[in-house]
């Protein structure tokens, strides 16, 4: 069994991660000082995965802590293979509570927003996702382990190319690729059960809200400088609207930049 042990003081932070019965003579001992002390659990990666625990951590810590209750995504976030996704210049900080940049200028979200816009899509697992901006692939990895079917597009061909490689080469066969511009969906797999964007627009993109079939969810973020994450739910008689927290992404590109003429 692989577990983290993280002790705070105000003279004293540590983290350490080993394997093996929990010594719970040290644990005492810690306790005795005044600090704040847990352990993060999990069983060792079928294939000896050493960030194993670090997964369990950053569920535990970063998205159960703050909310994210949805058994199903936690399992997804503790599954996937989050260092693999990002340069191997940062893949210390894989883990960590921030987003980190994955390189043209792009970067992969804060694991808790990851997590808590997968939540928001409320997937029970036989749905057809469109995500817009691939990136690094991490986040259609994460939905392709909750939903049938994951179709992706970025705009941007070498990250395209490199979460492609990454994904296939992880065994995930349910996503679909595309290099393109994302504001005009994927028509020809439409309707969507559930749509993500992944960067953000001033204004919710039609063609979106027409590829979503009724009773489907689109969870974006909106806005320029300040931005707000969005869920749409379409309903037979239109769409109902839901404004969730403030966040910040990089702004989506292509058309959505385009002034109307």
């Amino acid at each position: 069994m692989a577990w983290t042990l993280h002790f705070n003081t105000a003279r004293m932070l540590r983290r350490v991660t080993l394997s093996g019965p929990i010594p719970t003579r040290l644990l005492g001992r810690l306790l005795a000082l005044g600090g704040i002390c847990y352990v993060a659990l999990a069983p060792a990666g079928a294939q000896g995965d050493p960030m194993t625990a670090h997964r369990a951590e950053m569920v535990e810590s970063q998205i159960r802590a703050r909310g994210v209750e949805d058994s199903r995504v936690l399992r997804a976030m503790s599954e996937v293979p989050r260092h693999l996704f990002v340069p191997e210049a940062v893949r210390s900080q894989a883990y960590e509570d921030y987003p980190l940049p994955i390189g043209a200028q792009q970067t992969i979200s804060q694991p808790y927003i990851v997590a808590l816009m997968t939540s928001l899509l409320d997937l029970e697992g036989d749905e057809k996702v469109l995500e817009i901006g691939t990136g690094s692939g991490y986040q259609a990895a994460v939905l392709s382990k909750l939903a049938r079917r994951v179709y992706t597009i970025e705009i941007l061909e070498p990250l395209a190319e490199a979460a492609r490689r990454t994904i296939t080469g992880l065994g995930y066969e349910n996503v679909e690729f595309r290099v393109g511009d994302g504001y005009a969906g994927w028509s020809e797999a439409a309707p969507f059960d559930a749509i993500m964007v992944t960067a953000a627009p001033e204004k919710v993109p039609q063609p979106l809200l027409d590829q979503l079939r009724v009773g489907g969810r689109l969870v974006i973020p909106v806005g320029s400088f300040f931005q707000d994450l969005m869920v749409y739910t379409k309903t037979a008689t239109g769409l109902e609207k839901k404004n969730v927290i403030p966040v910040r992404f990089v702004p989506m590109t292509g058309k959505a930049q385009k002034p109307p003429r």
